[in-house]
This record gives structure tokens, C-alpha cells and sequence, in this order.
């Protein structure tokens, strides 16, 4: 059984150097023995300051998928020690995103990517095909929102019912007052709400229209709403790996807009983002999980979850983790290179971290309060594999503060995977779910019976 990895809070610097001047420890050599420590308790390629290897370049990618096998016989994904897992909803059509009601009913998004003709052209879209094919990525869409519903809260889902239908792979799901947002994956839809309903008949108003078309390469679209509800914040994926389709094909994406509810006027909020998916608010700031760029080596790059500033511009294309130039972009912009952000905490290379959640229920102990989950898709194009897991950072005065721990791992077997985790959700009773869009199961994490 994976074991989580040892948490170390930093130390306050200033309490250090009063704690052990008496030993004669200076300031900064207090400041290195940290940072020596903080760096052998991180893994590499996670934390705030990763260590970075060199690109390296490739005529052919590496190519390492995992094939896909459904769970059998009741086996299921491995919990931290002290939790138990069960299926709180089975034998869905490829469930991605979650989104927990206030009356705890549970919306999940089955869904898939829409056509995109021109995203697989040639020999080379070919492989890439196939390759998803083999990992259970390429189905045809349900279009569709379920409800699902505990009646005696025993951690199972005893109802399901269509909720909303007819839809172009929906994704994100955000709840105001009675309006219920859905991010399709060309555009902010609006419907009416009413707690309790198990299914929305009523049409959709267009709210927003979001970048698509016929590549459309990152189409899972999320959405979150500002706490007072004024502003919602829309994530727009990349259309390509490294802005290889131009920059025209680019426009609005790799990007978090934000979007005035009461008149629609939407802005870009941030930009420089390859693939952000998963949002959440921590201490009155918005992070993002962001899906970080391919084919630099086994190490590189690393995706990462970051605070997101207004105005600020995280790299993509021009650089990644900051100022680090990928010079694979055929027209460079050294000026926008100098004005990138470095994103507050690297989740490690090719981990396809997609799942953002932070924790504010009262189930789990006290050490969990206000961290991260993080659903990690898995790789593709790295040896070793990496994800497929979830995994928790600590948090504390609002900043990651500790290596990450494993929290739901056995989706992958050897060189099978049995499941895929994606979206993270806390429902009301304070558990984790854990969609996994590859074993069509919702499951359910929360502490052990004694």
C-alpha cells in the first residue's frame, strides 16, 4: 500500500534564527540548512521550486499509454491509510467533472471531446488516435448531466436521473442564487434552478460563446463563480501543445476569462496558461490546476497548481516555470518571456493534473483543513508513467505548505489502468469523490470505520 509522503511544515525563518542564534547560526546559513531540507522532502519535479532539467528534443515522442481495463470483481482504487473507498455511482458513460449541490444532490458531467476534424491530421494524428483510442480516451459523447442522489446517506447514490441533455460536451457546473452555468465546450450556457428538481427541461440562454472550432484541441471548458456571485471565471484551454497551429488559433485560449454575470462583458483575467481545468478559491484568491506542456523530455514540464493574479502572464508558449524559453515557438517574445509569472507549485512532469478540490468540510481530520486534492489524469508521454493517482497537498495561511501526499492511488496496474481519475468534489457530508472516466465510476473516499 502507497504510503503518503512525510509532511514538513516550513519554518518561519525569523522564529529560527531566534530559536538557535545561541548555537551560533547566522541568518543565512539558517536559510540554507531550510532550503537543503525542503528539497530532500520534496519529490523531484514538485513543490515551488523544482529543480529543472534540461529539453530535450525529439523526433519521434515518446509514446507510454497505459491500456485500459475495467475494474473486476469489486477491486477498486487504493485510499491513505485510515480511509476507505467505495463506488458511489457505477456504470456511467465516461464521467469527467463533478459538481455538489447545496442539498448534496451530486451533478456529474458524462461527457467527451466534441468533433474536431483538423486536430489529428496526418501520420502523426494517426498515432496520436490510435494511442488515445488505447487508453480509453476516444468515445462518443453522452452530451449529458446527471444527478445523482443519496436518499438515506449511506454514501451511495440510490436515484440517477437526467438532468440536463442535448448539450456539446459540457464540463464545468456553477450554481448562483437560482441561475445554473454550464460550460459547453463553445460556450457558457445559463439555466433556471430550483433546489430539489432532478431534471431541467427548460432551454438554456447563451451567456458567453467560448473559443472553439474545428481543432479545438483542449476542449474541456471549467467554470467557477466569484463569492459574491457578481463575476464568474471561465477556463479556456490551449489549441495546440506548444502554439504550433499559429497564433491566430490561439485567440482567447490558454486563458481564464473573467465574465460579468448581470451583462456577459468578459475579459481576459490571465493568460499564459497551456491548459488550465480545474479552479477553486483558497483564502480569497482563485487557483488553478494547469495541464503543462509535452514532448521536452521524461522531467519537463512540470504541471502545476497556481494562484491566479489578475493580469498576469504564466509563459505559454514562450517559456514555462517561469522564464525558461521553449524554443520549439517558431516566433519568439522575449518581452512577454520577461514579464512571466513562475506558478507557486509544480505538480510533477506529464501528470496530466486536471481535478482541483480544496477541503472545507469537517469529516476528514483536521490536517487536511483547507489543502488541495488534485485529480491526476496520468501520463502519456513520459517512461516512467506518472499520475493516475490523487493526491493532497497541505496548505496552511492560504500557501502549499508541504511535500504531496498520495490519496487515491492502484488505478494503474503494471501496464494496465483500470480507471483514470479526473474530477474532485467534497459532497456535503465532507467525502471526497473521485470521478474516473476510464472504470465509469464515481467513488467515494472518507475515513475508515474503527
Amino acid at each position: 500500500m502507497p504510503l503518503p509522503l512525510p509532511f514538513v511544515r516550513p519554518a518561519r525563518p525569523d522564529r529560527l534564527v531566534r530559536r538557535f542564534a545561541p548555537l551560533g547560526l547566522t541568518g543565512l546559513s539558517l536559510l540554507t540548512i531550510c532550503g537543503a531540507v525542503a528539497a530532500q522532502a520534496m519529490p523531484p519535479g514538485f513543490g515551488p521550486d523544482p529543480q529543472l532539467p534540461a529539453p530535450r528534443h525529439f523526433l519521434i515522442p515518446t509514446v507510454n499509454v497505459a491500456a485500459t481495463e475495467p475494474w473486476q470483481d469489486g477491486a477498486k482504487p487504493t485510499p491513505a491509510p485510515g480511509f476507505a473507498v467505495s463506488a458511489y455511482a457505477s456504470k456511467l458513460d465516461h464521467p469527467r467533472w463533478l459538481y455538489v449541490l447545496p442539498n448534496g444532490d451530486v451533478l456529474v458531467a458524462e461527457t467527451n471531446a466534441p468533433p474536431k476534424p483538423d486536430d489529428a491530421k496526418g501520420i502523426r494524428g494517426a498515432i496520436m488516435t490510435q494511442q488515445m483510442k488505447k487508453a480509453g480516451a476516444i468515445t462518443d459523447s453522452a452530451n449529458r448531466i446527471t444527478l445523482l442522489r443519496d436518499i438515506d446517506a449511506d454514501g451511495v447514490a440510490k436515484t440517477r436521473t437526467v438532468f440536463l441533455q442535448g448539450l456539446s460536451a459540457p464540463f464545468g457546473m456553477a450554481l448562483v442564487g437560482q441561475d445554473l452555468y454550464v460550460a459547453d465546450s463553445d460556450a457558457v450556457l445559463r439555466f433556471p434552478y430550483k433546489e430539489g428538481q432532478t431534471s431541467i427541461t427548460a432551454p438554456g440562454s447563451k451567456l458567453l460563446d467560448l473559443p472553439a472550432g474545428s481543432i479545438n484541441h483542449h476542449w474541456t471548458k471549467n467554470i467557477v463563480a466569484s463569492a459574491d456571485g457578481k463575476y464568474l471565471y471561465v477556463s479556456v484551454g490551449s489549441n495546440s501543445n506548444a502554439g504550433e497551429n499559429g497564433v491566430a488559433a490561439e485567440k482567447g485560449r490558454a486563458a481564464i476569462w473573467q465574465v460579468e454575470r448581470a451583462s456577459g462583458k468578459a475579459r481576459v483575467y490571465a493568460d499564459g496558461l497551456r491548459n488550465p481545468v480545474g479552479m477553486g478559491w483558497q483564502s480569497g484568491r482563485l487557483w488553478t490546476a494547469v495541464n503543462e506542456r509535452d514532448e521536452l523530455g521524461d522531467d519537463l514540464v512540470p504541471d502545476y497548481m497556481t494562484s491566479v493574479k489578475d493580469g498576469a502572464f504564466y509563459g505559454w508558449p514562450y517559456s514555462y516555470f517561469g522564464q525558461h524559453v521553449d524554443t520549439r515557438v517558431k516566433r519568439q517574445r522575449p518581452d512577454l518571456v520577461a514579464k512571466a509569472i513562475a506558478p507557486d507549485y509544480a505538480l510533477g512532469a506529464h501528470t496530466a493534473s486536471l481535478g482541483l478540490a480544496f477541503y472545507d468540510g469537517k469529516l476528514f481530520p483536521a490536517s487536511y483543513q483547507g489543502g488541495a486534492f488534485i485529480g491526476q489524469h496520468g501520463s502519456w508521454n513520459r517512461k516512467p508513467r506518472s499520475g493516475y493517482k490523487v493526491i493532497f497537498v497541505p496548505f496552511a495561511d492560504g500557501r502549499p505548505s508541504g511535500p504531496p501526499q498520495d490519496f487515491l492511488t492502484g488505478f494503474l496496474d503494471g501496464d494496465v489502468a483500470h480507471g483514470r481519475p479526473v474530477g474532485v468534489a467534497v459532497d456535503r457530508a465532507g467525502a471526497l469523490l473521485v470521478a474516473d472516466d476510464v472504470g465509469n465510476i464515481v467513488w467515494r473516499v472518507a475515513p475508515a470505520a474503527r
